[in-house]
């Protein structure tokens, strides 16, 4: 009697991660013998699914590989999916739906790209949302056409009674907010209080887990042990290559990230908001490769600099690496996707942030409390403030960095002793800081960001008042003639740059006391913000030292 598909699952799930001498040939035995399986619940589907997308980024050699890309590409037609179909919403399982209230950037990129397979999520659209979208609906159509309310239609057959036979009710709704004549901003804002509810059903190329992947010249097979040693962060660990992506390159690349966050329910600024002409892909060694990503000039914070990798194992999406830089050095943010945890994460970990202190020249990092466990479930159950602990990452407010201490010190007297999860909150709440130099306290999480758009609001408060429009411009002329900048030849981005710094510029304290050419650093410093790479800003501002100090005073005179 055949074995049961429970016992070949698990059985392939115990060899997974094994990579011995005779593993690959009994990988493709049970790989064999799952394909022509019949599968009677979506519980067993979807193992057999991450079983295949994780040896799809760690396969054993091409034998294994061809019939691991063979399974996924037919994953989407499997006669038990159009069964199992309402059991997988939200997998992102090829051929299964996705439920999400979708970001305004995103559901743009969807109404272009699948206007036919973007629905409204009635199931979702509740009262709240029902009565946003009444006090939205006027502004979406034309004066002649503004509803009567009285007539006491739901906000669905207002939709279907308002749209086109050829669209979809979201990709309508899309189209009139692309349609308003506002401000971006103002459109993502009215956008986000809709509520958006949206759902995206399966077509032959809507985004999927079971075929994100980007073509690579050459597989890293594993051919060996997956890494368990916890590598030395301060080791030096430069990235092999880089290529610079343009065109339909950085787009594909900038797709993919985006398709890795719809099939995950997860939006993330850096990836919505990516620049096509900011885009490379640095080769870390091992068949990772980091797809790095800057944001688009408008959307640029106005002093730190972000950066997002998208991180490619064999071209397979395993995660992504997220980089705030200031002052040479940088906020953290490393997240493995559910599919790839338990292979590598520390040495993947090491080899990213080696590419990121290589390129960037950061000398300090740190990691947010919430990626540690704080407010977050997830990373606290999952031991994440060890993680970083065993890297050499370390709490330095004090109550917690003397209760690190004390746990760490029991754990070496006793190798098996384990925090509680009540400890582990407690440690999750304050900044954890690795230094590869000197310890220092102007450091990306320890300077106080917040208190430079409000040092802004401070002067355009005092000057202006609610004449902020006539403020920036104002303060654009001044700013000029104390930098000695004309802007003259500046593109529209830089220009955009140099308006949004000009009340900063004007708050430096001792800035007019400053020398010539240091004002005229100031106002190049500044234009790259607005330039075609943002890292370039980054590196301007770390040679500034005149601004750097007066950045500092200024965040802490605003905060007292």
């Amino acid at each position: 009697m055949a074995p049961s598909i429970d016992t070949t699952l698990s059985e392939l799930e115990g060899l997974a991660r094994c990579y011995a001498q005779d593993s690959a040939e009994q990988k493709q035995r049970l790989l064999g013998r799952l394909a022509r399986g019949r599968f009677s619940s979506a519980a067993q589907l979807l193992r057999y699914h991450e079983i295949l997308c994780f040896l799809r980024a760690y396969p054993d050699d091409a034998a294994v590989l061809h019939d691991v890309v063979a399974a996924l590409s037919q994953f989407g037609q499997r006669a038990e999916l159009s069964r199992l179909r309402a059991d997988l919403v939200d997998s992102g399982v090829s051929g299964a739906a996705i439920h999400f209230p979708f970001h305004w950037v995103t559901a743009r990129w969807l109404c272009r790209h699948f206007p036919k397979q973007l629905h409204v999520d009635w199931d979702a659209f509740g009262a709240r949302e029902a009565e946003r979208f009444e006090h939205l609906l006027p502004l979406l159509l034309p004066y002649a056409e503004w509803p009567d309310f009285d007539l006491k239609m739901t906000a669905k057959q207002w939709l279907f009674r308002l749209k086109g036979d050829h669209e979809t009710d979201a990709s309508f709704l899309v189209r009139r907010f692309l349609a308003l004549d506002v401000e971006p901003r103002v459109r993502e804002s009215l956008f986000h209080d809709l509520g958006k509810p949206m759902r995206l059903e399966p077509g032959p190329k809507t985004p999927s887990r079971t075929l994100a992947f980007s073509p690579v010249r050459t597989i890293a097979y594993q051919t060996t042990a997956l890494s368990r040693a916890r590598p030395d962060l301060r080791k030096r660990r430069p990235p092999r290559s880089v290529r610079n992506l343009t065109g339909p390159a950085a787009i594909h690349v900038i797709d993919l990230a985006r398709a890795a966050m719809i099939t995950r329910g997860r939006d993330l600024d850096g990836i919505m908001y990516a620049s096509e002409k900011d885009v490379r892909v640095f080769d870390a060694g091992q068949g990772l490769s980091l797809v790095c990503l800057g944001l688009a000039p408008e959307q640029r914070a106005l002093v730190e600099t972000i950066y997002v990798f998208l991180l490619l194992k064999n071209g397979v999406p395993i995660g992504y690496f997220q980089s705030a830089l200031l002052f040479e050095s940088a906020e953290l943010n490393y997240h493995i996707f559910p599919s790839f945890r338990g292979a590598e994460a520390a040495d993947i970990y090491a080899r990213s942030l080696g590419v990121v202190r290589d390129v960037f020249g950061i000398n300090a990092a740190s990691i947010h409390p919430y990626q540690l466990g704080h407010e977050n479930e997830d990373a606290l159950r999952a031991g994440a403030f060890w993680f970083y602990a065993k890297l050499g990452f370390r709490p330095e407010e004090a109550t917690n960095r003397a209760l690190f201490e004390r746990e760490a010190a029991r754990m070496e007297r006793r190798p098996a002793y384990r925090s509680s999860l009540a400890t582990t909150r407690k440690l999750a709440r304050s900044q954890m800081y690795l230094y590869f130099g000197k310890k220092r306290d102007d450091v990306a999480g320890k300077v106080p960001l917040a208190a430079f758009p409000l040092a802004v609001s401070d002067y355009l408060a005092k000057h202006y008042g609610a004449e902020r429009e006539r403020g920036l411009a104002d303060s654009a002329r001044r700013a000029r003639a104390l930098l000695g900048v004309s802007c003259r030849g500046w593109n529209g981005a830089e220009r955009l740059a140099f308006q949004r710094w000009a009340p900063l510029v004007l708050s430096l304290p001792g800035v007019a006391r400053w020398s010539p050419s240091q004002r005229t650093q100031l106002g190049a410093v500044i234009r790259k913000k607005g330039g075609k790479r943002e890292q370039d800003f980054a590196h301007g501002l770390d040679q500034h030292r005149a601004l750097r100090v007066a950045l500092m005073k200024l965040s802490r005179r605003t905060l007292r």
